[in-house]
């Protein structure tokens, strides 16, 4: 498998014509694609880890009726086709909500906001599956201690679990990041596919392969490459071992 990995990547840099690839650098989409994906997926990870924190603390720390429902719920856009995810996304930001939400300014269909959406909705239940396992882990003494000590419930948990969760929680926010950094499926059924709209990396090489500019299509397809390779070494650097999700 290895193998195959070193010659599907090698396969990429050796078989483009690297003078128009530098060319491409100074195309207007390529800037527009690599600055829209860097914000919208920052934000929708900053937005994943905000939503997984309180989320994976009760999963990991309560047990309450229809917990293995929740729990099951939280999972199903992992294992949901995203362009189904999308329709689901689409049908409910769209005839049910979309008036709406329309009447106090936030359209969600076939804008930027959909992708940072879309983004969010794929990458949060890896963050929330990281962050369980990583309060799960904490050993519940230390939190016992500080209270004994006279800390509030939340300054225990700035104070304690948080800092002993830490590389749980980098590490789930890592993965979040590199999720949004591919999603296209539930983005393209939400926000469209609108050329320097909503035009992530993942949109430009559908867009461009479509077309047939193969070239464009190599440079993004490297560049994602890099940067998947990049986060999932921080990955394993910050956490020292195997997320688990």
């Amino acid at each position: 498998m290895t193998a195959f990995m070193l010659l599907l990547i090698g396969g990429l840099f050796v078989y483009g014509n690297w003078g128009e690839i530098a060319a491409i650098r100074h195309n207007p989409e390529f800037h527009f694609a690599i600055i829209f994906t860097l914000w919208t997926t920052v934000l929708a990870t900053l937005l994943a880890g905000l939503t997984a924190i309180p989320c994976g603390y009760i999963l990991a720390r309560y047990n309450f009726p229809g917990k293995v429902l929740v729990d099951t719920l939280m999972d199903v856009p992992i294992v949901l086709p995203p362009l189904v995810s999308g329709v689901a996304l689409l049908i409910l930001f769209g005839p049910i909500l979309g008036d709406s939400l329309a009447r106090i300014g936030l359209d969600i269909v076939f804008s930027q906001r959909g992708v940072v959406l879309a983004q969010w909705f794929i990458a949060t239940p890896f963050a929330i599956k990281t962050f369980k396992h990583a309060f799960s882990t904490i050993d519940l003494r230390l939190e016992k201690i500080a209270r004994t000590l006279g800390y509030p419930p939340e300054k225990v948990f700035l104070k304690v679990t948080l800092p002993l969760a830490k590389n749980g929680l980098l590490g789930g926010l890592t993965m979040a990041w590199a999720r949004t950094l591919g999603e296209f499926g539930a983005t393209a059924m939400l926000a469209g596919i609108v050329r320097m709209k909503t035009e992530t990396l993942s949109v430009a090489v559908f867009l461009n392969m479509s077309i047939g500019d193969l070239q464009f299509s190599l440079v993004i397809a490297v560049i994602m490459l890099l940067l998947a390779l990049v986060l999932l070494t921080l990955l394993k650097i910050i956490t020292k071992t195997e997320v688990h999700i």
